[in-house]
């Protein structure tokens, strides 16, 4: 059976059908949802399949889109349409078996069995085996930059269908949407599609064989790499030409501004940040804490949920909260932060009775919601009356005597500290 047939068979397709169900996501251009999707694909699929296997099916333009960067600035995303979500789907479920098992081991990015958590302990790991002086290169709009000629080479390597080339090929080509206005595509991997990362990782892992044949230890996620050295002329040195290398024969551009050398408690890989347990008495190891950026990221998220303007009862920003929580401590379990997290559910608390605070409103429904919770009417009366700012009031102890840690867990209430400690 040839690839595309493969690529096309009923089992594959169905499991590309239900992963991008179980991503859901927005529509492209054509509007056609996940809810619609399969309706579409009812009246359409035969007509669509002939289009495929005969190599006349052209994709549908992305849809362009804006997100914000952590590093600030704007990333560009390119949302294809469901169906062509799909089929990138089912194209790289038969091409990542094909080209994974060459890939390096040190590349955690986008990888059946590896994650994110994995490159920050290599990276720990290296570090305390005093491979203290870090190459940090930063790669200018990498998903944007890819060029599509030598990217195809690549492919052309493992893959000898010309109809699956075709269709990658075309995929690559696919103009971009913009505010109504479509933009031819020259180069780039619009972020945004199922076959984007399986494609930046075959570019890249040329980036990695480079490493490995200089004997150079790094760890790299999607378009986020390291390498580690002993000395700062060594990684000097190294800065110089694997920025060369990368400008040179991958037809990529590294930004200068970014890229630098850096010491552990100047770098920071994957939000983590490395911090000296010199004073824990064991000289020269570094530990895993959160970086002061994803603390304050975490923080604005917090607080729009908690914020006492939204629409939402109670219960649902518990809910919110929650899930908020378990997301950002799964990914941030490996770091020391135990101390931090007790300062912060006290924040969070606080900021959980200033809701409450400001849903009772009126003084008299203050008054009688205080009796309810035990305080003596003559407290109440002055309480619900009381002028100070509903800030104040959350920090004070008529509220944390009253609406205490365990009425807030009857409610569904989960504290950062407790859910790391269970999950350590």
């Amino acid at each position: 059976m040839g690839l595309l047939n493969r690529i096309l068979s009923k089992e594959n397709l169905k499991r590309a059908y239900e992963q991008v169900v179980r991503n859901k996501g927005s529509s492209g251009v054509d509007g056609i949802g996940i809810d619609a999707f399969k309706p579409y694909l009812q009246g359409h699929w035969g007509r669509l399949k002939e289009e495929l296997e005969t190599g006349i099916y052209q994709p549908k333009a992305v849809l362009g889109i804006k997100i914000p960067k952590r590093s600030g600035g704007e990333r560009q995303l390119g949302i294809p349409t469901t169906f062509d979500r799909m089929i990138q789907q089912a194209i790289h479920q038969e091409l990542s078996p094909l080209f994974d098992p060459e890939f390096s081991e040190f590349s955690y990015g986008f990888r059946p069995g590896k994650h994110a958590g994995q490159a920050t302990q290599q990276a720990l790991t290296y570090i305390n085996q005093d491979y203290g002086y870090i190459v940090d290169i930063d790669l200018k709009s990498f998903f944007d930059e890819v060029n599509h000629d030598y990217l195809m080479n690549l492919i052309k390597r493992k893959v000898s269908d010309p109809l699956v080339l075709r269709l990658i090929w075309k995929y690559l080509r696919s103009p971009m949407q913009v505010d109504g206005k479509l933009q031819k595509r020259r180069k780039g991997v619009p972020q945004g599609g199922p076959l984007s990362p399986l494609l930046s990782n075959i570019v890249l892992n040329e980036l990695d064989k480079e490493l490995e044949a200089r004997h150079l230890r790094f760890v790299r996620y999607a378009d986020d790499f390291s390498i580690f050295v002993k000395t700062f002329r060594a990684a000097y040195r190294v800065k110089r030409r694997i920025t060369r290398f990368i400008e040179n024969r991958l037809h990529l551009l590294v930004n200068d501004k970014k890229s630098a050398i850096r010491r552990p408690l100047q770098y920071e890989y994957l939000g983590f940040a490395f911090e000296s347990s010199y004073q824990r008495g064991v000289r020269g190891q570094y530990q895993l804490v959160v970086s002061k950026t994803s603390w304050a990221e975490l923080k604005y998220k917090i607080k729009q949920i908690t914020r006492k303007t939204i629409p939402a009862n109670f219960d649902e920003r518990i809910e919110r909260l929650n899930l908020l929580m378990r997301g950002w401590l799964n990914y941030f379990k490996p770091a020391s932060i135990q101390g931090k997290l007790k300062t912060m559910d006290g924040w969070v608390r606080n900021r959980l009775r200033y809701c409450i605070w400001h849903h009772w409103k009126k003084p008299k429904r203050r008054v009688k919601n205080l009796i309810r919770l035990g305080v003596q009417p003559e407290m109440a009366w002055q309480w619900g009356h009381c002028r100070m700012g509903g800030r104040a009031v959350s920090c004070s102890p008529i509220l944390g005597t009253t609406i205490t840690l365990d009425r807030l867990k009857r409610r569904g209430y989960i504290s950062f500290l407790e859910y790391y400690l269970a999950k350590r």
